[in-house]
């Protein structure tokens, strides 16, 4: 009998801890509920320019590092497939609907080495900054980061060139310099 009082109030800690996650996730979907990524990948995606195996890691606010978006298909980290065609690009994680992002709301892409979730070592992570629409329009909308880390790392050249052939007028103006943002940014040189 004297080990019920000790179980309950463990018990009551679990469930208090598992409640306050799940609220506060409920407050970040409801938050970020505005923000739509397109789904419907177009019929003509063009010329093929690169596909490879990568693991997602986050999408977050624009120059925000570690402020998670909770964004449908694109909430949770996981294995994805990544494909770079003339149209877009496209990213299939593993369990979520794929999304695309135009080649025209790619904004800038670099690297980095930390974000929610990752610190990886320098420049192990690819991220990508897009122009995400919302609920109210289908156009541009806000500007979020996307971090990708390519499963081989001899990959991360592979990606970030086919993103540049996609995207050559994507500059680094709109990006925080290493200087400005702890993540050690590595902007594109386009």
């Amino acid at each position: 009998m004297d080990k019920l009082g000790p179980t309950l109030i463990i018990v009551a800690i679990i469930i208090v801890v598992f409640g306050a996650m799940w609220w506060g996730w409920r407050r970040r979907s409801n938050r970020d509920a505005a923000l739509r990524p397109t789904q419907t990948v177009p019929a003509d995606l063009g010329a093929v320019r690169a596909e490879l195996d990568a693991f997602y890691v986050a999408t977050t606010e624009h120059g925000a590092p570690l402020e998670r978006l909770a964004i449908r298909g694109l909430s949770f980290r996981g294995r994805a497939r990544l494909t770079i065609a003339d149209a877009g690009m496209i990213i299939a994680v593993t369990g979520e609907k794929d999304v695309f992002i135009p080649a025209p709301e790619i904004s800038s892409f670099g690297t980095a080495n930390v974000t929610i979730d990752r610190v990886v070592e320098s420049g192990g992570l690819v991220r990508l900054a897009w122009r995400i629409g919302t609920a109210a329009g289908t156009g541009s909308g806000e500007l979020v980061d996307s971090y990708i880390r390519v499963v081989d790392p001899g990959d991360r050249a592979t990606l970030l060139s086919a993103v540049h052939s996609i995207a050559p007028a994507a500059s680094d103006a709109d990006n925080p310099t290493s200087s400005e943002n702890s993540s050690d940014d590595t902007e594109s040189e386009v």
